[in-house]
């Protein structure tokens, strides 16, 4: 009689299959101590060629915000807007791409079938 399913030895993980545990574990792990880093990493853009700089951290909270006296023009309140939009949305590049350079990292470039983190 044939055997049915299971493992050849007794119905244990073969070692390839016990080893991927063992990798995906410490994937993990290195994964969360990544996360921990990037989250007190900060992340500086500007716009309007240094009128205003946005820091934001790896968690995406913005710690500080600054606006040179000559980007306040009353008459033109849209402008600083737009300058505040731009600088918040490249530090938000700042901190994707740096996302993004970890996992490669980590994957060493597999494709993990766009799974984002």
């Amino acid at each position: 009689m044939g055997r049915r399913g299971g493992f050849p030895g007794g119905g244990a993980m073969p070692g390839n299959m016990n080893n991927l545990m063992k990798q995906a574990q410490r994937m993990q792990r290195q994964m969360e101590q990544n996360q921990k880093e990037m989250e007190t990493k900060e992340f500086t853009a500007n716009a309007g060629g240094g009128a205003v700089s946005v820091t934001i951290t790896g968690k995406r909270e913005v710690t500080k915000v600054e606006i040179s006296k000559d980007a306040v023009d009353p008459d033109d309140v849209e402008m600083l807007q737009d300058l505040i939009m731009a600088a918040m949305n490249e530090a938000l590049k700042q901190v994707d791409s740096a996302n993004e350079g970890m996992m490669n990292d980590m994957t060493g470039g597999l494709d993990l079938g766009g799974l984002r983190f």
